[in-house]
């Protein structure tokens, strides 16, 4: 049956460019990772010192007592960062709930935090007029309910044979109990929708069955009746609206609206993990996000009493200091030039009038843009105080509709530590020769 819901607005989410991802709940009190560490504990090829027992895994819960949360400090720190929205998880695979759930574990039932904690994220982040997402794994390796049913053709990337995802070998499926999972899975999403009306819901966990298994076309309808225009990910087995590489940017731009989700180190939970990325790399990757038309969602890590580790505010800061100055380059803009006509990344204004090219190393001379048909108008360095730069075009055959090549001359003194942003006002939207070129007949 064809879906009566119509497509979301993604305007604002295209717009926004950067994202704050929140990874916290019972896993922050101690050295392990969030729900992987009990789920592959004693597992063929496992390090040990990443997992333990599931009993241990969940007494963490004792601990977690939330008792310096304070979003309203988190939604201040994320605007200060130049994010434009941010997503909490509101449930990990371990399905420990950080709301007043009607059912299942709840931290408000089985913590000592014993409240809500997803209300306030989103009253807090509205007010700094972020956008809200809220996490939600699909999965849930703690639901007695949950390892009834087999995914038809599973292969071992689908953890076949494990006791939290599927039926002990020679045990029958229960489709019985796998409608009771179901039940459950749409009783906590409707809740999210209809308590918290967040502006986007993002999934995971979705690989251990098939759409037709979760009836995603289905669930996606149950989405937008519950809460109308929520922008949905993609691990909706191709029922959602946007797609969501990880930890690494992708050489091709995804079709249509993408988000990178990306670590600060090696760990979505762990603030502690040392192998932090520098500040010049994360703002090189949001740029080159930005560059193929997608967004940054960063992750932080709050301890477990709800803080906000210093090296990873720190970050935040940084790139918020940045964005600051550079942001007319980031937000709002879409996809820039194709490869080969700039070496390195641009983005391009919504009117197609105004070229952003992002110089990341300092440059020993001039720089060149290629294939540009445009007259520019102005040349100069975002922040800076409006100098424009010498520029000239050699070579081209205007008679032909050949451009010549943009030569650039960007001093040293004007140039920014973490990527300086070069302004082309065009008099045009913007046109490129793109063909393989071609003999001139008349000169």
């Amino acid at each position: 049956m064809p879906s009566t819901q119509t497509s979301p607005d993604l305007t604002w989410f295209s717009n926004a460019k950067f994202g704050i991802f929140v990874h916290w709940g019972i896993y922050a009190v101690g050295q392990y990772p969030e729900s992987w560490s009990f789920f592959n504990h004693g597992q063929p090829g496992q390090d040990p010192t990443d997992s333990l027992p599931y009993e241990d895994y969940m007494a963490q819960r004792h601990a977690f007592l939330a008792r310096r949360y304070d979003p309203a400090q988190w939604a201040e720190l994320f605007a200060e960062a130049g994010a434009r929205y941010a997503v909490l998880t509101t449930k990990h695979h371990d399905g420990m709930a950080l709301w007043d759930t009607a059912e299942h574990y709840s931290v408000v039932r089985d913590t000592p935090a014993g409240r809500d904690l997803v209300g306030p994220f989103c009253e807090a982040m509205r007010a700094k007029s972020l956008h809200t997402g809220l996490y939600y794994s699909h999965l849930d390796w703690t639901h007695p309910d949950y390892p009834s049913v087999t995914k038809p053709g599973a292969t071992l990337g689908d953890h076949v044979g494990h006791r939290f995802c599927y039926p002990p070998a020679g045990t029958p499926d229960n489709p019985a109990r796998w409608e009771n999972f179901l039940r459950f899975h749409r009783l906590q999403l409707r809740e999210l929708c209809e308590r918290y009306a967040p502006d986007l819901l993002w999934f995971d966990g979705d690989w251990e069955r098939t759409p037709e298994q979760w009836r995603f076309a289905e669930l996606r309808d149950q989405l937008r009746a519950w809460r109308p225009g929520v922008i949905l990910n993609s691990r909706m087995g191709g029922y959602g609206d946007y797609a969501t590489p990880e930890q690494g940017i992708p050489l091709r731009a995804p079709e249509g609206p993408w988000e990178l989700c990306l670590t600060m180190n090696r760990s979505w939970s762990m603030a502690t993990d040392p192998s932090y990325k520098t500040v010049p790399e994360l703002v090189r990757t949001l740029i080159e996000c930005a560059g193929m038309g997608g967004n940054l969602l960063l992750n932080v890590a709050p301890l477990g009493d709800g803080k906000i580790f210093y090296h990873q505010a720190d970050i935040l800061r940084a790139m918020g200091a940045w964005l600051k100055v550079n942001g007319e380059a980031i937000y709002g803009t879409r996809a820039g030039l194709p490869a080969g006509h700039w070496y390195g990344p641009s983005t391009l204004s919504q009117d197609r009038r105004t070229l952003y090219l992002f110089q990341l190393e300092r440059p020993w001379g001039e720089v060149a843009v290629k294939g540009l048909r445009n007259n520019i108008r102005s040349a100069t360095v975002v922040g800076g105080d409006g100098t424009q730069l010498a520029r000239r075009v050699s070579g081209g055959a205007s008679w032909a509709n050949i451009p010549g090549v943009l030569w650039l001359n960007v001093p040293e003194a004007v140039c920014q530590p973490l990527g300086t942003a070069i302004k082309l006002d065009l008099d045009s939207p913007l046109d490129l020769c793109t063909d393989k070129g071609h003999v001139i007949t008349q000169n």
